[in-house]
């Protein structure tokens, strides 16, 4: 999944926000653009977008120089909700080293929640992605919302679920730096156990305080 270029001292990280329609994905990437250092930022892009709802994707490119010298780039991809763009999915999700899933809090909206993780998991299993052991967590956003679900009723629901479970308001930004930092710190610590990079330093820590996240 992750892409190390030896001659270069170069590994590429592909992080993938998924969830249903309008779940705020997008305001996310945007949130997450504005907390990060200056320095390590690219622009956000977005691909074909129209009444405020994303078609194809939009990406955030993130970049940091390590201790050992190594260059960490992440590339962060949104996925388009709808059900009518599922091949878009599937080629955004593929060769994905973690994912986010970003639920709406409010509560009309847990069976479109529900259907969209269902999604993310058939659609790992059709990409070749591992779901059981893809670095993945779940936010739960729009906490603002005054027909949100409580915490208590969302912990009972996910009751069980080995995935960390986070709460934001991705409009004001409570959350959105959490939600990131946990994705990332699954995913550093996937690639230093399946490749031995990151030596000699505590990776995930270090990443973050680069970014201005720590």
């Amino acid at each position: 999944m992750a892409e190390f270029d030896e001659s270069a001292n170069r590994l590429t990280l592909k992080l993938v926000y998924y969830g249903p329609a309008l779940s705020g994905k997008t305001t996310n990437l945007l949130q997450l653009h504005d907390r990060l250092a200056p320095p390590v930022k690219g622009d956000v892009m977005s691909l074909d977008t129209r009444g405020d709802r994303t078609l194809f994707f939009d990406l955030l490119p993130i970049g940091v120089r390590l201790p050992d010298g190594l260059l960490l780039r992440m590339k962060v991809y949104t996925v388009p909700g709808q059900v009518a763009h599922d091949g878009t999915r599937k080629a955004v999700l593929s060769r994905a080293d973690g994912v986010a899933f970003i639920a709406d809090s409010q509560r009309g909206q847990s069976v479109n929640n529900g259907e969209s993780f269902e999604n993310l998991a058939a659609n790992c299993a059709r990409v070749g992605i591992d779901f059981d052991t893809l670095p993945l967590v779940v936010q739960y956003n729009k906490r603002d919302l005054p027909e949100a679900l409580t915490e208590a009723e969302i912990g009972a629901r996910w009751c069980g679920a080995r995935w960390p479970l986070l709460f934001a308001s991705a409009l004001a930004g409570p959350g959105v730096s959490e939600t990131f930092a946990t994705l990332l710190r699954a995913a550093v610590r996937r690639v230093h156990a399946e490749t031995g990079l990151f030596g000699g330093y505590p990776a995930d820590e270090t990443v973050l305080a680069a970014l201005g996240l720590a």
